[in-house]
């Protein structure tokens, strides 16, 4: 209904709903290589692969898993970087019917333990780097083939002897193991086409991880039709084609770099640079290079390109959008990049969107042409979202705080083995609709336009207020000698939390109690009295997620272990 929609009329040319084919991923790119077969379809460090090249590497990888005896039903383990082995692999699995559990190739051997178990994968791939690690939990797990690929699998001769004369001779050598398959053997092999199977677009076909900065990680099921959907989703937000290039920096074990930067891009018939690392120095590099159209990322990267002498000396014209996730967008960050871009002949705003991994992840965004302050945008084309009062299914009227509920062809199947987890997160409300429950707190204006305040676990409560501590950092970013700043509740017997800000000086010679003053009451001219710090901690740098995030439950739990080392800690 219209009315339930508001957010239509700022759509532009974006259709309003979008025609799902009920396919596979495998059979989706399939579409798009017959649709312009001579396109480029990625690049990975001057290695280029046509859509015809890339689905015939597809082809052939799926005919090698299945050689080995990978079949429908199956779970693959890919631990890989932003690489044409890990996305080969990703969609040749598709094909047979097999799911891929997807996680960091950073991993440690526990964290593999846990993930080889949970998805009960009898095969892996990663790079040989890791061989060590997948080997020391082989027999605690269900792994019975490992696959190794090596970097310089997809580089030319001479990046090849530079990568082997520099990072490749710290590689230890791989000893002969009998359950080492070789990435290079295996697509110079001949094996027999592998039999034609059933995917149907409601089967499962990835896991994804969530939750490990808060507990013990859950594995998020999604689907063929999931992937589809907001991979098209995307590709019409962007009216990406195959004139478009995306920088996929973010890493495939995550939604964000799966979802958007990967397989959106293939539906829309893009090209999509793969960068496995992302350092400033290298992305700016292959900015000025390869010219994308696109960049999508977190704001720590925005912000430490922006403050990279090669960005900043870069011809930015070729950008046609840039779009930032998975984290608050300081203002400060947004300005400093968007100033960066205009003056190197680019007109864009750094847009923010919204998502999470049950969803693939970005499901909603800025169109390109609007923008207001602080909000994270408006529902793709056959999303949609409202609010509700916590711990109901009840609508809030517009303006009033909740949590962000949202329902569509994006949404997850549910978690893996957790039955209970699933039935409080997936609910049906009384419209029939099953809606996910984000557990992130926000608002919806009457233009449908939506505004993230913060995840649930992380309001502070402080003398029975309700603190946001994105509300303060973008206070404390806005101050000139500022560059990082994170804002944690610290347990207090008389306040129940305490705010506390740990903050990244520009010149951290400047760290100082005068200093730690000047920020506090920098923080009370704007903020009312309780939202602001009490004490600020100045550090050299900030612990980061997987992704680039600030990893504001590592620095809760340090000061929680301070506070049991002083015998002052009254939690459980």
């Amino acid at each position: 209904m219209y009315e339930k929609k508001p957010w239509l009329k700022f759509y532009g040319q974006v259709p309003h709903t979008l025609d799902y084919p009920r396919i596979s991923m495998y059979e989706a790119v399939k579409l798009s290589a017959q649709l312009r077969p001579d396109e480029l379809a990625y690049d990975f460090f001057g290695y280029t692969s046509t859509y015809r090249r890339f689905l015939t590497e597809i082809d052939h990888c799926a005919d090698a898993l299945a050689a080995i005896g990978l079949k429908k039903g199956d779970k693959i383990t890919i631990s890989m970087p932003t690489s044409p082995q890990g996305v080969i692999c990703f969609y040749a699995a598709n094909k047979l019917g097999a799911i891929s559990s997807m996680i960091h190739p950073l991993s440690t051997a526990k964290e593999i333990e846990f993930y080889l178990n949970t998805a009960k994968s009898h095969y892996a791939l990663t790079l040989d780097a890791f061989y060590a690690k997948f080997k020391e939990v082989k027999e605690r797990t269900p792994l019975e083939t490992l696959i190794l690929a090596r970097i310089p699998d997809y580089l030319s001769l001479l990046k090849r002897i530079g990568f082997n004369l520099t990072v490749g001779r710290k590689i230890p050598k791989v000893p002969k193991d009998p359950m080492v398959k070789w990435w290079s053997d295996l697509m110079r092999g001949h094996y027999p086409q592998a039999p034609k199977v059933q995917v149907n677009t409601d089967d499962l076909a990835v896991i994804l991880y969530s939750g490990g900065t808060t507990g013990v990680p859950k594995g998020i099921m999604l689907s063929n039709m999931n992937f589809i959907s907001e991979g098209m989703q995307v590709s019409e937000w962007g009216k990406l084609s195959d004139a478009d290039s995306i920088l996929a920096i973010l890493p495939i074990f995550h939604g964000f770099g799966l979802g958007v930067c990967v397989n959106a891009c293939f539906m829309g018939g893009g090209k999509t640079i793969l960068v496995p690392q992302f350092t400033p120095e290298t992305v700016a590099q292959i900015i000025c290079a390869q010219k994308p159209s696109f960049v999508v990322g977190v704001p720590t990267l925005f912000d430490a390109l922006s403050r990279h002498p090669k960005f900043r000396k870069a011809d930015l014209s070729c950008l046609r959008g840039t779009f930032s996730g998975a984290d608050t967008l300081p203002r400060t960050v947004k300005e400093r990049f968007e100033e960066v871009v205009k003056k190197q002949g680019g007109n864009v705003q750094l847009l923010e969107g919204y998502g999470l991994t049950e969803a693939v992840t970005a499901i909603m965004s800025m169109p390109i042409n609007e923008y207001r302050e602080g909000s994270i945008g408006v529902p793709f084309p056959d999303m949609l979202a409202k609010i509700v009062k916590l711990g109901t299914t009840e609508e809030v009227p517009c303006g009033k705080e909740g949590e962000i509920c949202v329902s569509g062809p994006a949404v997850m199947m549910g978690y893996l083995d957790q039955p209970e987890e699933t039935a409080d997160t997936l609910r049906k409300h009384p419209d029939g609709k099953i809606w996910l429950h984000t557990g992130d707190i926000g608002t919806m204006d009457e233009d449908g336009f939506f505004y993230f305040k913060l995840r649930q676990k992380r309001m502070i409560k402080s003398s029975g207020m309700n603190v946001y501590p994105a509300q303060v950092e973008d206070i404390l970013y806005q101050h000139p000698d500022v560059q990082d700043a994170c804002i944690i509740g610290v347990p207090d017997q008389a306040q129940v939390q305490l705010v506390k800000g740990i903050v990244v000086l520009k010149d951290p010679s400047k760290a100082s109690p005068e200093m730690e003053k000047k920020l506090i009451d920098y923080c009370r001219d704007q903020l009312i009295k309780w939202s602001c710090p009490r004490e600020i901690e100045f550090r050299d740098s900030l612990p980061k997620t997987l992704i680039g995030k600030i990893a504001f439950t590592v620095l809760e739990q340090e000061e929680i272990a301070k506070l049991k080392a002083a015998g002052k800690y009254a939690g459980n």
